[in-house]
């Protein structure tokens, strides 16, 4: 939730290349802290609640209701809901008995094979751009700068920054897919 909350779309980058990094640190953070999931009570309640309501919800309508019919339901968030709904799971062990003793449970991750190649498009769609538009993305990207802090930079406006930034985004997504 940490993830979708903090993501800017207005950045240009996928979900996951944001996502993953945070979710990766929240999870050292977790076990740095003492490796038990905290839930709010008013998250807890409301997971009680949800489970009740879905119930109900099934025995009338012959199905489970959506998240939307629950965020309904409730006044509440998508987000919320959802969010409400994994904290009721059970946690899941990365560790597993199997009949030759304890092993470790298969977690996918990413191939280093595809980060290697979404680098190389990334430096050939910069490469592409122009000495002040690279500039323009690297302030931008690479440096975390505001939009503003960038036009200052550059001798542009705010709204200029913008607007060249959608435009240069565009075509560099146009490279890399």
């Amino acid at each position: 939730m940490k993830a979708a909350r903090g993501f800017d779309e207005e950045r240009g980058v996928r979900f996951s290349t944001y996502a993953v990094p945070v979710i990766l640190g929240e999870i050292k953070r977790l076990f740095r802290d003492g490796g038990s999931v905290r839930v709010s009570r008013s998250l807890r309640e409301l997971s009680i609640k949800i489970n009740r309501y879905r119930d109900e919800f099934a025995a009338a309508h012959g199905r489970d209701p959506s998240v939307e019919d629950i965020s309904r339901h409730f006044g509440e968030p998508p987000e919320t809901v959802t969010e409400a709904l994994c904290a009721a799971q059970p946690p899941v062990s990365l560790t597993v008995t199997t009949e030759d003793g304890t092993d470790e449970a298969d977690v996918p991750v990413p191939s280093s094979e595809q980060h290697i190649l979404d680098l190389m498009s990334l430096r050939t769609a910069l490469s592409s751009l122009d000495k002040k538009d690279r500039l323009l993305i690297f302030l931008r990207y690479f440096r975390d700068r505001t939009q503003s802090e960038t036009a200052a930079a550059l001798g542009m406006t705010q709204v200029q920054v913008s607007r060249r930034e959608k435009k240069l985004l565009a075509a560099m997504r146009e490279i890399i897919c």
